[in-house]
């Protein structure tokens, strides 16, 4: 990236705005459409940009839709913890790894833009994540009967979603200081009977 493509290639300086320039287009594209029908050429020819600059700045897709969300931990670090278990382990792996992200210092992008949403913002950002990144690869391993899984997948986040309500917005007791452990053991048996448990169409 040389010479005459200065305006759409190689490295612009860091004060040109170009990062922010790729998230505003990110997050429209990625609100509009969300994560599985976005890609990363659309995105750049959004922000007027080419391609590898959003590579530059961000590596990949999923790392590009985690900053357009503000979360403080790449998703990947989430979905390496439920790949790693048995699919009768998957409830509890998704709690302690999302809730445990909730309780960090770093989770307050998280509970933020969950704020925003219930005050009247676009919740398709906050939908994409945890229905096409978060638990997509969970959708997978839970199939059974075959077509079972988006019921499944959507009643568990239905229950995740209520837990981070009630523990990090309204915060109700004793849900709001209850242990993580605790609140995995209590839990993760009802999700995981989501996940796995009989089916009856």
């Amino acid at each position: 990236m040389s010479g005459g493509r200065q305006s759409r290639g190689g490295r612009r300086p860091g004060k040109s705005g170009t990062r922010e320039q790729i998230l505003a287009a990110a997050r429209a594209r990625f609100a509009e459409s969300g994560f599985d029908r976005v890609s990363v050429r659309s995105i750049a020819a959004d922000a007027a940009v080419d391609p590898a600059l959003v590579h530059h700045y961000f590596g990949t897709k999923r790392n590009l839709f985690a900053a357009a969300l503000a979360l403080p931990v790449d998703p990947e670090t989430v979905l390496a913890q439920v790949r790693a278990v048995p699919v009768d382990q998957i409830a509890r792996a998704v709690l302690r790894a999302v809730v445990g992200l909730w309780d960090s210092p770093q989770g307050a992008a998280v509970v933020g833009a969950f704020r925003t949403i219930l005050g009247g913002g676009d919740p398709q950002l906050i939908r994409s994540f945890i229905l096409e990144v978060a638990l997509k690869e969970v959708r997978g391993r839970v199939d059974a009967p075959p077509g079972s899984a988006d019921v499944r997948v959507s009643l568990a986040a239905s229950h995740m979603i209520g837990i981070l309500v009630a523990r990090r917005i309204l915060e109700i007791e004793p849900l709001a200081s209850m242990p993580l452990d605790e609140l995995v053991e209590r839990c993760a048996p009802q999700i995981q009977h989501y996940l796995t448990g009989p089916f009856e169409a």
